[in-house]
């Protein structure tokens, strides 16, 4: 009994943390022109279900996520000129991306201070999702043209665009252009990640018997 308790506490404060995490995705700070963009830590219920329910529900219920994120971006599936393309967007820009934020509490587990396993747990997320949108921008949306024109905007830009070759140029771009709303967001993540568990610990649970 004690065991089909857990299992539907873990299963309701899943579908609660997807649904937040949904809100939280329309609530944009800033948007790019083609994808990405920071939100009000969307990320954040995700990273929190992986630290109170333990890596195993923390990925799936990331993946439940991926899965109705990809049911909202079909449109940029769609836009694929190629099979691989799509399966390339599905996987890096879906569902490796926002699986990956399940891991938080296991890469956070090695570190006695919660601070820190919260910390390091939500940057080693927020990495693995940033990494996913990096491959993506150059093996899906490898773009010579609007790479070169996006970066021009920039002063350290225009440097790119006139020292590096075609394939470096679109790699710079893919990560430049990534980072551009990764970084703010992930600082934005673990900021207000560790506010709550300053002000309220017991909302990460960190205290649980992992199984």
């Amino acid at each position: 009994m004690k065991t089909r308790n857990s299992t539907t506490r873990s299963l309701v404060e899943g579908a609660l943390m997807i649904a937040l995490s949904t809100i939280l995705s329309y609530i944009t700070i800033f948007n790019l022109p083609h994808g990405g963009g920071i939100t009000l830590v969307s990320m954040l219920p995700l990273i929190i279900m992986s630290y109170r329910n333990g890596t195993r529900w923390g990925l799936f219920t990331a993946f439940v996520h991926s899965l109705l994120q990809l049911m909202q971006g079909l449109d940029n599936v769609a836009y694929c000129q190629t099979l691989i393309a799509q399966i390339g967007c599905i996987l890096l820009d879906y569902i490796l991306a926002f699986t990956a934020l399940g891991l938080a509490n296991a890469l956070g587990s090695k570190f006695r201070s919660g601070y820190a396993k919260i910390a390091v747990g939500t940057v080693g997320a927020c990495l693995l999702r940033f990494v996913c949108s990096f491959l993506s921008g150059y093996i899906v949306w490898k773009d010579y043209s609007y790479a070169f024109e996006w970066l021009n905007n920039f002063s350290w830009g225009a440097w790119a665009t006139q020292t590096l070759g075609e394939n470096a140029l679109c790699w710079f771009y893919s990560f430049a252009y990534n980072a551009f709303y990764m970084l703010p967001e992930t600082i934005l993540t673990v900021a207000v990640a560790l506010i709550l568990y300053r002000t309220a610990p017991k909302i990460f649970n960190l205290d649980k018997v992992e199984k």
